[in-house]
């Protein structure tokens, strides 16, 4: 099994707004890292400034779907590596989730900005299915079916201590 998962966020300003451009200047550097990190499997790409290639309809959402080989890889590289200062800082850059998911139509208040998910190794995530696995976690509240770093569960559906 592999852990995929997804993330959300609310920019404070269009893409090509003056306020994006430090993020915007990271956001290389980072896919890379995450690319390069230990248990990276696979990332989605898409160009989210491209109206054809939108997953929501919200141009200030920004999508992001990876897939990982565990928890604690997908947990070391968000938290203890570069990424970590990138992710401080997002306040600069994003509104609170909380305070804007309302407005994300295909969404609605109370879906969360993070899921995660098991899925059969060879399968890949669609944007659809992270969309679903984050309803699903607004609705039920973390469990075997999608979970979070603070509840997570095992891949055979067994909560685990963190």
């Amino acid at each position: 099994m592999h852990l995929a998962q997804v993330n959300l966020a609310y920019a404070r300003a269009s893409q090509d707004d003056p306020l994006l451009a430090d993020f915007i200047a990271h956001l290389d550097a980072i896919n890379a890292l995450a690319e390069t990190s230990p248990g990276f499997i696979w990332r989605y790409l898409s160009d989210t400034r491209d109206p054809a290639q939108r997953e929501l309809n919200d141009p200030r959402v920004l999508f992001n779907l990876s897939l990982w080989d565990s928890i604690e890889s997908l947990h070391a590289f968000t938290y203890r590596s570069n990424h970590a200062r990138v992710f401080a800082a997002r306040r600069k850059w994003f509104d609170d989730w909380k305070d804007q998911v309302h407005k994300v139509s295909e969404l609605g208040a109370g879906t969360p900005a993070v899921a995660l998910w098991w899925i059969p190794a060879g399968q890949l995530p669609t944007p659809g299915n992270g969309l679903e696995r984050l309803r699903l976690l607004g609705r039920l509240g973390p469990g075997p079916q999608t979970f979070t770093f603070k509840q997570p569960f095992s891949a055979n559906g067994q909560p685990l201590e963190r």
